[in-house]
């Protein structure tokens, strides 16, 4: 078991049970899933960039990752239907609490000028959206054999009803959100 989650279970939930007036332990909210998302833009004139972004985000998350394709052609931006332009991974259980343990203690304490995550991620049903500007403050990444610094969308799923529930579970969590 991994250790955020050993403290979601022993800590966590007893705590808001008790915050939130929860009479059950499954009214608590959990976490879900964690989807890690790239699109590039330079794909559509050079499908091969896909396959060294598919690397780095596999490595960063320890799972294979997935190429997405457009769903609808955009003449303003060159792109044709079912053209490879993306990369995307969803983590579950075990590896999802890895990579949010990664991502609260190492990742996000490196990103420059980084004063916390801002509240405007919430969707209205308790999942959060966030982005990073470069792909380099994992540590899994080699900064001399990254081609171009990309960046990612990073959503938790969360089981919360609300953005309030959502974000207490996650500050719980240690998601470092500004004051």
């Amino acid at each position: 078991m991994n250790r955020l989650q050993d403290k979601y279970t022993k800590e966590i939930v007893p705590d808001l049970m008790k915050k939130q007036g929860y009479t059950s332990s499954m009214q608590v909210p959990r976490l879900e899933k964690i989807i890690i998302s790239v699109c590039t833009g330079e794909a559509v004139q050079n499908p091969k960039v896909l396959n060294n972004v598919a690397d780095e985000i596999s490595t960063i998350a320890g799972q294979k990752a997935v190429i997405t394709k457009s769903k609808k052609a955009i003449s303003n931006f060159k792109l044709r239907k079912g053209l490879a332009i993306g990369v995307r991974v969803t983590l579950r259980r075990d590896k999802m609490w890895f990579f949010l343990d990664k991502l609260n203690n190492l990742a996000l304490p490196r990103v420059r000028d980084f004063r916390g995550l801002p509240s405007k991620g919430f969707d209205g049903r308790g999942n959060y959206n966030m982005g990073l500007k470069e792909q380099i403050v994992f540590p899994e990444i080699n900064y001399d054999k990254v081609d171009k610094v990309r960046g990612m969308n990073i959503t938790i799923c969360t089981s919360a009803p609300t953005d309030a529930e959502g974000r207490a579970l996650l500050e719980a969590l240690g998601m470092p959100f500004r004051k």
